[in-house]
């Protein structure tokens, strides 16, 4: 099993009506994806999350940090 991380960057400020500045998502989304186990249910959350950020326009910095996260943890990069 690959690990998947999280889509967090740690930025974690709630200020897009209620979307995260950093990664999008929401606390109820955050929390949605610490309970998800199996990996094509996290890289589906994760291709959901990236076409949420695409419709909102204003997280273009999210995929460079998260690849660089990936990277520094080795971890590969789901997308």
């Amino acid at each position: 099993m690959t690990k998947i991380l999280s889509p967090c960057i740690d930025v974690c400020k709630f200020k897009r009506e209620g979307h995260c500045i950093g990664c999008s998502m929401t606390k109820a989304q955050k929390s949605m994806f610490k309970k998800l186990k199996k990996d094509t249910h996290q890289k589906a959350f994760i291709d959901l999350l990236v076409h949420q950020q695409n419709a909102m326009d204003k997280y273009r910095h999210w995929l460079e940090a998260y690849r660089k996260r990936c990277a520094r943890k080795g971890v590969k990069s789901p997308i």
